[in-house]
């Protein structure tokens, strides 16, 4: 199968390059290169790499592909929160304009990267399921939200979209992020030997291993087309559901002399919400989850070990998507609308 991966050079989409084509299929490669040389680890390269703003695909670049993988994106709430308008120009406008492209192309399927943040702050202790409200509280979240509800529109018997609403990723990936909650704790606490929650440590997130998200998009395209046509599907696990403070707690488990410090400096976090999961694996029994939170934690502290990760890689831009694009706008890298000034460097 030949599969467009569009944020191919991103924490989850270099993953994915690297698993499909570890499958055996052909791979073209989409991403604009706002992580150039941000590198944890040496990336897979795919067969086809097109440095192109997802602003500007054209139909002729779809050529040949039979299904696409959706991941560009101005990734995370702080990110998203640094221009509202240019958040809904990428992640929105231009996810529905290419859903458009590739029906036009003759695509069939279509898997939106989506997210379980756009359950928002939730009411009650009952796991939010595909079926209850959305409350998204972030034009990242909202931005989910408005590309699901257009891309719904475009499908029929030719065009298969299919929406996953990722639980918060974690895990070990070329192109690492370490401002991804269990990411994040793991890293500073090998770093400085405190594990910083700069909230009360209260509220709720689901959470799954990039791996697992990559291996579930790969399932959906595995899957009979009426079970997977057009719909949304919260992906994680039930047993993931954690607590932040909960999750730092695991981290205290494994690097046994570091302190869990509350600092508090962002205030309540309203972002609270646990999700149910069944509805993914009912439809999709092929699909299990491989890596469990502690599995991740150990993963991330092997790796940091091995690389003599230090506080200043911590605090490096390389690891965190807004000071990264706040650096390629400061430095005439790329303009205030993110569209590429000259060649960039990290």
């Amino acid at each position: 199968m030949h599969i467009l991966v569009t944020g191919n050079l991103g924490f989850i989409g270099s993953l994915a390059v690297e698993m499909l084509k570890e499958r055996g299929d052909h791979v073209t490669g989409l991403d604009i290169g706002y992580y150039t040389g941000c590198d944890f680890a040496t990336l897979t390269e795919p067969d086809v790499q097109l440095i192109r703003d997802i602003r500007n695909v054209k139909v002729e670049d779809l050529d040949g592909i039979d299904a696409v993988f959706h991941f560009a994106a101005l990734s995370n709430d702080p990110t998203g929160e640094l221009n509202p308008e240019l958040t809904q120009a990428i992640n929105f406008r231009a996810s529905v304009d290419l859903a458009g492209l590739a029906k036009r192309a003759g695509i069939d399927r279509f898997v939106f990267s989506s997210s379980c943040s756009l359950y928002g702050k939730a009411e009650g202790d009952r796991p939010k399921t595909e079926d209850d409200a959305m409350n998204p509280l972030t034009v990242y979240a909202k931005s989910k939200v408005w590309s699901e509800e257009a891309i719904t529109q475009l499908a029929d018997e030719n065009f298969c979209p299919i929406f996953m609403r990722n639980a918060t990723a974690y895990g070990i990936s070329p192109r690492l992020r370490l401002d991804l909650v269990l990411n994040n704790l793991t890293a500073v606490a090998f770093a400085t030997q405190e594990v910083r929650i700069m909230s009360d440590g209260t509220p709720w997130r689901p959470i799954i291993h990039a791996r697992d998200i990559v291996n579930a998009y790969c399932a959906v395209l595995e899957a009979p087309r009426e079970v997977v046509f057009n719909r949304k599907f919260n992906v994680g696990v039930n047993a993931e559901n954690y607590q932040v403070r909960a999750i730092a707690d695991m981290v205290q488990s494994v690097l046994k002399n570091c302190n869990v410090v509350f600092t508090q400096e962002h205030g309540t976090d309203t972002r609270s919400y646990r999700v149910a999961f069944d509805k993914f694996h009912q439809a999709v029994p092929g699909f299990e989850a491989q890596w469990t939170a502690m599995q991740g934690i150990e993963e991330l502290c092997r790796a940091f070990k091995e690389k003599s990760f230090s506080h200043a890689d911590f605090l490096s831009r390389k690891y965190t998507r807004l000071k990264q694009i706040e650096y390629l706008i400061q430095n005439r890298i790329f303009d205030e609308n993110l569209a590429r000034m000259e060649t960039d460097a990290c």
